[in-house]
């Protein structure tokens, strides 16, 4: 495909529809919630089942299969991931969990699992599902996964513990990703009711009130039709870049509500008779902060239109992943200090952002548009 000769952010109708919805969705049902959800370590009820109300599940599944039936977009995918951390970025990781399984689903998985599983997402109720990436390890490599599935019979037997995995506790389906002796790394399907399948509550700095499990997989036994795409092999390298465009659009998101924030606490905060802004250290901060966000803004949507024309994109994930988790976590420490002592306390947000953004580096696989 030729690559197209304008980078063109026009958005189409349907994208400027889905953005109004989501960012009055962000604003009303996560922004408002997000203090208290962080504190009680869960999210709001309910919140879930109302997040599924907002239809972006249901938008690339075929029409024959009970979805909206339009054709999967990273770009839209990638617009929603920002805009609802703009919102509360755990609260969107798990919004969009379901979606990154229906995701991967629709872009590696067969013609008989796309019938027999994207069905289960067409109707009004929330459908808990993820996909199992990380593991613990400084030297974890996304690609190089440490988890072994194993020929066995007519399946595959699944040995390896998985960590970070976003609703793991209420998924009913999940992919988790493994290596296959003599072969590319492999996904597969797994029902929440698999024997030897256990998983662990696990507590992070930040993203509070999303449950991020460790899943120890004890010779999971699997059948052959769970293998995700059947015999053809599995693009974990594909699906990596497209979490990561994912991801990054989340630090965008955060980098967004930090910048908004700290412009108008400035610009009240008065000290010596004046605001704040009006000293150039606080001003040029201000500015830094909004010309990092911009970059970080274009080189997201780069990756994500690349992948959307069909274009290699790898490289452009790549960069847009160092971008954020380097900047975004410099626009949460700069947010804070700008505060002074009140980015120290919990009364102002911008504390929470930056545990939340922070994440941004360590995350894999959790959010692929």
């Amino acid at each position: 495909m030729t690559e197209h000769p304008l980078f063109d952010l026009t958005l189409t109708d349907e994208q400027s529809l889905m953005r109004d919805t989501v960012r009055k969705f962000a604003t009303t049902e996560m922004r408002e919630g997000s203090r208290a959800a962080d504190e009680a370590g869960e999210a709001p009820e309910g919140f879930y089942e109302r997040a599924v109300e907002l239809g972006f599940n249901m938008v690339p599944i075929p029409e024959d299969l009970g979805g909206i039936g339009a054709e999967r977009s990273p770009v839209s995918n990638m617009l929603i991931a920002e805009d609802l951390a703009n919102g509360d970025m755990a609260l969107a990781i798990g919004a969009m969990s379901s979606l990154s399984f229906i995701n991967t689903v629709i872009d590696q998985g067969s013609d008989a699992q796309k019938e027999s599983l994207l069905p289960r997402f067409t109707e009004d109720a929330f459908v808990p599902a993820t996909v199992a990436l990380m593991e613990k390890g400084v030297r974890f490599d996304p690609l190089k996964p440490r988890a072994k599935a194993q020929k066995a019979g007519d399946g595959y037997t699944l040995r390896g513990v998985k960590t970070m995995v976003p609703l793991a506790d209420q998924a009913e389906l999940m992919i988790v990703i493994a290596s296959e002796e003599g072969r590319e790394p492999a996904a597969f399907v797994v029902d929440k009711s698999a024997e030897g399948l256990t998983v662990e509550a696990e507590r992070f700095m930040g993203l509070r009130p999303l449950s991020m499990c460790k899943v120890t997989l004890d010779d999971v036994s699997v059948p052959a039709d769970a293998r995700l795409g059947g015999d053809r092999p599995f693009d974990l390298r594909r699906f990596v870049d497209l979490s990561r465009v994912g991801i990054a659009a989340l630090s965008v998101g955060v980098g967004q509500a930090v910048l908004d924030y700290v412009k108008e606490y400035c610009n009240e905060r008065v000290a010596f008779g004046e605001p704040i802004t009006r000293r150039q250290s606080v001003a040029f901060m201000i500015a830094d902060i909004a010309i990092e966000l911009d970059a970080m803004r274009l080189m997201v949507y780069r990756a994500a239109a690349r992948a959307e024309q069909g274009l290699d994109f790898h490289r452009e994930a790549y960069l847009a992943r160092v971008q954020c988790a380097e900047k975004g976590m410099r626009i949460g420490t700069d947010g804070v200090q700008l505060l002074g002592g009140h980015g120290f306390i919990r009364e102002h947000m911008v504390e929470l952002w930056y545990r939340n953004i922070r994440a941004v580096g360590l995350l894999e696989g959790c959010v692929a548009v």
